[in-house]
């Protein structure tokens, strides 16, 4: 892709100008940032400030007071505060430490430009709920925003007014662990979702003291990173950046996020944070992004280990200049002053950063009200959003497998004539996991309610027995605890075991090379299903793990995810059919990790399999020559989108309300659109929800076009019998693509339309579109 250089001092003159032309419209957001009284004051301010004033805002500083901070240094910034060389602090959560650190900035630094204090506010601050990968697999946007608005409130009551979330990278390999962060491998759900947090977590008005800022992070193509292994290059084409990775960006810039954070990764042999393409040209230029840029931890610093810069001073140069606007704890733009006086960094520049970041702290209504209410936290989650805790982690829960019982139903939910359950496994009353990667220091394990505690309380009431046994550690390889789970499971009806990673084993540094049960707990699930007994596995994860050893000794698997504090409420619900299962996959679940990476919205090749068996190893040439492997079949075990109820839909075959579309009406603007719709039937004995998905793929384009692309999805609720009608509109929003001159486009093709529950299956129709 081109790397053009970009004369950021000239940008910077011209952004302002760019800001009126792109933004008059958005004054109508209720977060727009623009405001011509706010610029009016930022222009006085920036009047009176010094350089030093100035580049002091540019600075974030760790308080090392959260789970986040690298370095082992202690203590306060408050002298750092008062000389105004600090504009923003992370990892404070106390609002007391906060508003004494404030009061210093609006009172004692000259300019009494008020703090900004961030932190990792990624699925909920007290109120704990599923990660976002199991978020994600709600498909439900309500939910997602209205979860993120309470973490918004939870969060701004304790003083902290900026969130590092949501992480938007696009993550097609289960080894990167931080795909437990994001949405999953696809952009248009990815953008849905993006949306969805930004407007939970700033609501109406970004000045509401209750409002945070959202950050979308990490940017971009992060979740690229090469063999799935965290801080590694990505190289890819500027097409499969612009189609794939950064529209889920876009999506969270159109809803007002005020900040952007970049990432570690290189891409196209230029680090993320220092990539004027990406920052200047895109984000800035293109996109008109009026808020800031702030980096991720020391990724400024990183920029000499990634070898475009010699020292410190040169990293900060060529980040400043390349766009980002405030440094994360590399703590080297304090240079950028000597920079200034040398003319090596013109101060015009420095003013449009200082000038994104006070606007943000403007729209805050930071300076106006800066202090966080000093109120007690309540000693317990409130009921009312324990509720949607819950609700959450029920509708995030995925049944993957639900087979009979000999002689019997399905394994779930669990029978009346189940007597006697065997509850076995490390994860099973381990309240640290539940809360999963990146829960803030708002919460605690005190506050989660594990699966032996919610289903001791069930079984109780139930007059049903319940024995316990941990079995083995997650990652251990002792087995002295095998003979006590081997008599506890001598003695059930139905055992249930809670097995799968820690949340050490995701998230940031937590890339894995092998995707299968760690330790010894496939040795464990092993040796009881010898004994004979149902087995029932509840799997704990932060991201999608190869369960092809594990799938044969189970009769029903239910892909939990890490889902909060109301973890073992949620899973007792669904186990007993309190309610349905309803999530579906938004990560495709390998065979083998030597599929990886691996994605349902791929390209297909000269040589596909369609027709071929590839359950065996290939005869002859006709079977060997094509994309495949010679040792395990190409597709996933599990794919995006999939994911079983305790009650059955069937589709119509869908219809369309036309059979052509004129690309140049398309491409006009002048509204041509097909309705798309078929009719959805409940026809199982019990009430159950849906996600309708829509899919296209496009035929006869410059360039290749994936075999399915995800453009639209509903969530709908049937009782027994019931039927809906679901509709979807199909128009350039869904069919533009860039083509093969990088224009966004609608070109004439034969398009494919499905209709189903998952990317592999549903209901299908044809249009063409025509010049």
């Amino acid at each position: 892709m081109p790397h053009e250089k970009i004369d950021v001092n000239v940008m910077a003159l011209l952004l302002s100008l760019v800001f009126f032309a792109g933004h008059l419209a958005a004054q109508d957001s209720p977060v727009a940032l623009y405001d011509p009284r706010i610029e009016a004051r930022i222009d006085g301010l920036l009047k009176q400030m010094t350089v030093e004033e100035k580049v002091g805002q540019l600075v974030q500083r760790d308080a090392y007071a959260g789970i986040t901070g690298l370095g082992a240094e202690g203590g306060t910034r408050s002298e750092p505060v008062a000389r105004g060389e600090i504009g923003s602090l992370f990892n404070l959560t106390d609002p007391g430490q906060i508003n004494a650190l404030q009061k210093l900035a609006m009172e004692k630094s000259r300019m009494h430009i008020p703090l900004l204090i961030g932190l990792d506010v990624i699925h909920g601050f007290r109120t704990t709920f599923p990660v976002p990968l199991g978020m994600a697999a709600t498909w439900d946007l309500a939910l997602v925003e209205h979860a993120s608005r309470m973490a918004a409130e939870e969060a701004s009551a304790a003083g902290v007014r900026w969130t590092f979330s949501p992480m938007v990278d696009i993550a097609r390999d289960a080894r990167w662990g931080r795909i437990v962060e994001g949405a999953g491998e696809d952009p248009y759900l990815g953008a849905a979702l993006a949306r969805a947090y930004v407007r939970g977590y700033q609501g109406k008005r970004l000045d509401a003291p209750d409002s945070i800022a959202a950050c979308a992070k990490h940017y971009v193509a992060y979740g690229a990173a090469e063999a799935g292994r965290d801080y590694n290059t990505v190289d890819m084409s500027e097409r499969t950046l612009r189609q794939i990775y950064l529209p889920p960006f876009k999506a969270a810039v159109e809803a007002s996020a005020p900040t952007v954070m970049s990432a570690f990764n290189s891409l196209d042999d230029v680090p993320a944070s220092a990539n004027e393409f990406t920052l200047q040209g895109i984000l800035k230029g293109e996109w008109k992004f009026p808020g800031f840029v702030v980096s991720d931890y020391g990724a400024i610093r990183e920029l000499i280990a990634h070898g475009i810069a010699n020292d410190g001073p040169t990293a900060a140069r060529r980040a400043f200049l390349a766009g980002v606007d405030m440094d994360m704890e590399s703590n080297l733009y304090p240079d950028l002053i000597k920079q200034v006086r040398a003319g090596g960094v013109r101060e015009v520049a420095v003013d449009d950063a200082v000038r994104r970041i006070l606007r943000v702290k403007y729209a805050l209504g930071l300076f106006d009200h800066p202090y966080a209410p000093e109120k007690p936290s309540p000693a317990a989650i409130p009921p009312e959003y324990r509720e949607i805790a819950r609700r959450a982690a029920e509708e995030s829960f995925v049944l993957l497998k639900n087979e009979p019982l000999v002689g019997g139903g399905p394994a779930l939910p669990v029978n009346s004539s189940v007597r006697t359950i065997a509850l076995i496994g490390p994860l099973a009353d381990d309240a640290p996991d539940m809360l999963g990667p990146w829960h803030t220091g708002g919460s605690s394990p005190k506050d989660v309610i594990t699966l032996r505690a919610a289903l001791a309380e069930r079984t109780a009431a139930s007059q049903m027995k319940l024995s316990y046994a941990r079995g083995t550690d997650i990652w251990g390889d002792s087995e002295a605890g095998f003979a006590e789970a081997l008599e506890a499971a001598n003695g059930a009806d139905l055992v249930i075991l809670a097995l799968g990673e820690d949340a050490d084993s995701s998230a940031e540094a937590g890339s894995r090379a092998h995707l299968g049960l760690p330790g010894n707990q496939q040795k464990l699930l092993e040796s009881i299903a010898a004994r004979g007994k149902p087995i029932v596995l509840i799997l704990f994860s932060g991201r999608p793990l190869a369960l092809e050893s594990v799938i044969p000794h189970v009769r029903a698997l239910v892909e939990a995810w890490f889902p909060g504090v109301e973890a073992g409420p949620a899973l007792v619900r669904i186990l007993f059919g309190d309610g349905s299962p309803s999530g579906k996959l938004t990560a495709t679940f390998p065979r083998v990790v030597g599929q990886e990476p691996l994605y349902y919205n791929a390209l297909n090749t000269g040589r596909p399999v369609d027709g071929i068996d590839l359950t065996h190893r290939p005869r002859n040439a006709a079977e060997r020559f094509h994309s495949r492997y010679i040792d395990e079949p190409n597709s996933p075990l599990f794919p995006f989108g999939y994911g079983l109820s305790y009650t059955q839909f069937a589709y119509s075959p869908l219809t369309l309300s036309a059979k052509t579309l004129s690309a140049r009406a398309l491409n006009s603007g002048r509204g041509a659109s097909l309705l798309v719709s078929a009719k959805v039937k409940n026809t199982g004995g019990r009430y159950g929800e849906e996600i309708v998905q829509l899919y296209i793929h496009q035929q006869g384009t410059s360039v290749a076009r994936p075999v399915r692309e995800l453009k639209g999805f509903r969530r709908i609720a049937l009782a027994p019998g019931e039927s809906q009608r679901v509709e979807f509109i199909i128009g350039r929003e869904e069919l533009a693509f860039w083509n093969i001159a990088m224009k966004e486009v609608v070109e004439p093709a034969r398009v494919s339309v499905w209709l189903g529950p998952s990317s592999v299956e549903g209901s299908q129709a044809c249009f063409e579109i025509n010049e």
